[in-house]
C-alpha cells in the first residue's frame, strides 16, 4: 500500500507499533508492517508505485508492506 502522506497518523502508529489487523472483505488477519526503503529497495518501491498508478491513477508516497503473520482462512 502507499501512504500519500508519510506523516499520517496511521503511518506514525505503524512506526511505533508495526503489528496491525488487516481486513480484506470479511476476512481479518494479523500482519506486520514495514516501510519499503526507496534507497535500498528501489525495484520493489518502483513496482508498487507503478501498480498503484495503473490501478488508481497515482502512486507517489511512502510504500508500506503488510506481511501476514499467518495465512487467512
Amino acid at each position: 500500500m502507499i501512504a500519500e502522506y508519510p506523516a499520517s497518523h496511521w503511518v506514525k502508529n505503524l512506526h511505533a507499533h508495526p503489528h496491525a489487523q488487516v481486513r480484506l472483505g470479511d476476512k481479518r488477519f494479523p500482519a506486520r508492517a514495514r516501510m519499503v526503503s526507496l534507497e535500498t529497495e528501489s525495484e520493489l518501491h518502483r513496482t508498487v508505485q507503478e501498480m498503484s498508478r495503473e490501478k488508481y491513477g497515482w502512486g507517489e508516497g511512502l510504500v508500506v508492506e503488510l506481511i501476514p503473520e499467518f495465512n487467512p482462512i
